[in-house]
């Protein structure tokens, strides 16, 4: 059986934009996430994260470090009763030559062979235009780019919506 699935960037529609965020006391969540996620569990999705994180091969910081906020997180989201199915990272340098660093659809290929993801079915909320290419490649055509996170020129996107924040994906997402 294939689930149908929300594909959330992280920084910038999950938790506020902060240059290589790997420390929990710096992050902080984008108003209204859980309120969204609250939705998207209502209608029957299930939710992925995949986000770029070059902070790692870049030095700044480890993949440990990576991993202690991403469990914080994952517990923020739990004490708010939603359940992330997954999350997926790409620890490279946007010079490397990798096919999970978006653009590129690898991590969204992964989800989809792991959790066995009805791609046509499923969403991506996204902060920049990188999000909805590697969506867009990986069969993904339902796309938002919220205005959260990194600045959007809508005249030369291909996402479907664009929204403030995830907090008015609700509006959107309907079924």
């Amino acid at each position: 059986m294939t689930i149908k699935t929300i594909f959330l960037d992280r920084d910038g529609v999950v938790n506020k934009e902060v240059s290589y965020l790997h420390k929990i006391e710096d992050c902080r969540f984008i108003h209204g996430v859980f309120e969204a996620c609250q939705h998207f569990k209502s209608l029957g999705y299930q939710i992925i994260i995949v986000t770029n994180q070059s902070g790692i091969s870049r030095g700044y910081f480890s993949e440990k470090d990576f991993q202690n906020i991403t469990n914080w997180m994952i517990k923020q989201f739990e004490h708010n009763d939603i359940n992330i199915t997954d999350i997926f990272h790409c620890p490279h340098s946007p010079k490397s030559n990798c096919n999970c660093r978006k653009p590129n659809p690898g991590m969204f290929f992964s989800a989809k062979n792991k959790h066995n993801v009805d791609m046509e079915k499923s969403w991506m909320v996204g902060d920049c235009e990188h999000d909805i290419t590697a969506a867009n490649l990986a069969g993904i055509k339902k796309t938002i780019l919220v205005r959260s996170g990194h600045e959007v020129d809508e005249s030369k996107s291909n996402a479907m919506f664009f929204l403030d924040s995830i907090y008015q994906t609700s509006q959107v997402i309907i079924e």
